[in-house]
């Protein structure tokens, strides 16, 4: 009886002090496990989509207050120095008091979304960890895990695409203020001979906004990061082709061809690598950022 306890507990340890192995899982296990992580992916998803959504609507409320703020207190001023004296006193009133309920309103509705803001953080704090749990509970080093982190970097490379996307468009609309406003700049100092005080505060206004442009676009170089986020992702893009078609170093090594899992491993291992680049490339660029402001200063 004592030597059955002692096998059975000597099943729960393996010998020589090594360390615990948990139990391999059977197929159905580990898809049923992968199933769930893919719910729990979904469902942080659309938290995360519905927190995003609250905090730009709370942006949107935020600026549309200040406008009312600013209506207020204008008319307001009217108001009171008696501009709109030739006006029926109704209308003098009445649009005051329509800023003022709109003014209340906003503050009211920023007050609600605030409360929706947190609701949606906790929410979404809480769908992390069960993903994070979910995540634990996967066998990373059987091949089906390694498959999701193949396929996850597809979202990776669109992260990248968007960004680089994101970049490009902002950097071409700066230079088409600079280029643009270069142009109206020279045509409107040619046209104006120095009588006319408007043309020469539009010159003075469109220099600034040219300089302006020029400044910005020299300090945070949208064109370089936008380059390096699609160059990443075109690399991403041909290490998952080559992996799934088994090309270039995915074929073979040393004359031998590759198991899906070694496959699966070369790729985890470039594409970790690949990453370690972007985020050196995007240092490089803040702190060149930053030196040319101190020499500036």
């Amino acid at each position: 009886m004592v030597s059955g306890q002692s096998g059975a507990g000597g099943r729960g340890r393996s010998t020589g002090g090594a360390a615990f192995t948990p139990p391999s899982l059977t197929d159905e296990e580990e898809r049923q496990l992968q199933e769930e992580y893919r719910k729990l992916v979904k469902k942080f998803d659309e938290l995360e989509d519905d927190l995003r959504a609250s905090k730009t609507f709370q942006r949107i409320f935020i600026l549309c207050l200040f406008g009312a703020i600013i209506l207020a207190f204008l008319l307001g001023y009217t108001v009171i120095i008696g501009l709109w004296e030739s006006k029926p006193t109704f209308t003098r009133w009445a649009g005051l008091i329509i800023i003022l309920g709109l003014w209340i309103t906003l503050t009211w509705v920023i007050w609600k979304n605030r409360k929706k803001i947190v609701t949606h953080t906790g929410s979404l704090r809480n769908a992390l960890q069960d993903r994070q749990t979910a995540a634990a509970r996967l066998p990373l080093d059987s091949p089906s895990g390694l498959r999701i982190y193949r396929e996850a970097s597809l979202d990776l490379i669109t992260q990248y695409r968007q960004g680089a996307g994101r970049n490009r468009r902002v950097h071409n609309a700066f230079q088409l203020v600079i280029i643009s406003g270069s142009i109206v700049t020279s045509t409107l100092t040619a046209m104006n001979e120095g009588s006319n005080k408007i043309l020469s505060i539009s010159t003075s206004a469109l220099s600034a906004l040219v300089g302006i442009s020029a400044g910005v676009t020299g300090y945070f170089k949208f064109r370089e990061r936008g380059y390096n986020l699609q160059s990443t992702a075109d690399e991403i893009e041909k290490h998952y082709n080559a992996s799934q078609f088994m090309l270039d170093e995915y074929a073979s090594q040393n004359g031998t061809p590759l198991a899906e899992g070694d496959r699966l491993r070369l790729f985890a291992r470039y594409i970790e690598r690949l990453k370690e680049e972007q985020r050196k490339r995007e240092l490089q660029l803040e702190q060149s950022s930053s030196a040319r402001e101190e020499r500036a200063s």
